[in-house]
């Protein structure tokens, strides 16, 4: 599982899908997201700009981040 740092209080699920490289745009992880192909904590996540915080994990085609502080 990789991590990324958060510089901070939070990131958007859409944004963060971005900068771990992913996906190649902001419109293709909204669609992602709209497919519901993204996961964060075990739970099926719609919200593109859901609020990920310390502690949170995202899932996406296989790989894994942890959000830390």
């Amino acid at each position: 599982m990789e991590t990324f740092k958060l510089s901070t209080p939070y990131i958007q699920l859409n944004q963060l899908l971005k900068l771990m490289g992913w996906v190649e745009s902001g419109a293709d992880a909204n669609i992602s997201i709209e497919e519901e192909l993204v996961q964060v904590n075990g739970t099926t996540e719609t919200r593109k700009r859901n609020k990920l915080y310390p502690g949170m994990i995202v899932e996406f085609d296989g790989m894994k981040v942890e959000i830390i502080g």
